[in-house]
């Protein structure tokens, strides 16, 4: 355990950023099944909704730092392709 109080902080900040962290990967890989199911389905308003929701939510998780911005891009130009080929 830490015993300095900056490194106390230090580990109450890093648990908070790691809550949050997951909860933002947990929204995103559920927001990429439910996009993939809808591909599956091959249902065209479905696919549009769920690819703009991943889309905003690997934007979010872009501006918290929790992906890097090249990943980003390339999954987000694979899922693309995926939605014109339907």
């Amino acid at each position: 355990m830490a015993n300095h109080a900056s490194a106390k902080k230090r580990s109450r900040q890093n648990k908070v950023r790691k809550t949050v962290n997951s909860q933002y990967l947990s929204k995103f890989r559920t927001a990429l099944n439910n996009f993939n199911t809808s591909v599956e389905a091959k249902n065209d308003q479905e696919i549009q909704k769920s690819f703009s929701a991943v889309n905003s939510i690997m934007a979010k998780a872009l501006k918290k730092g929790i992906f890097k911005k090249e990943y980003i891009s390339r999954k987000l130009s694979s899922l693309s392709k995926q939605t014109s080929k339907k």
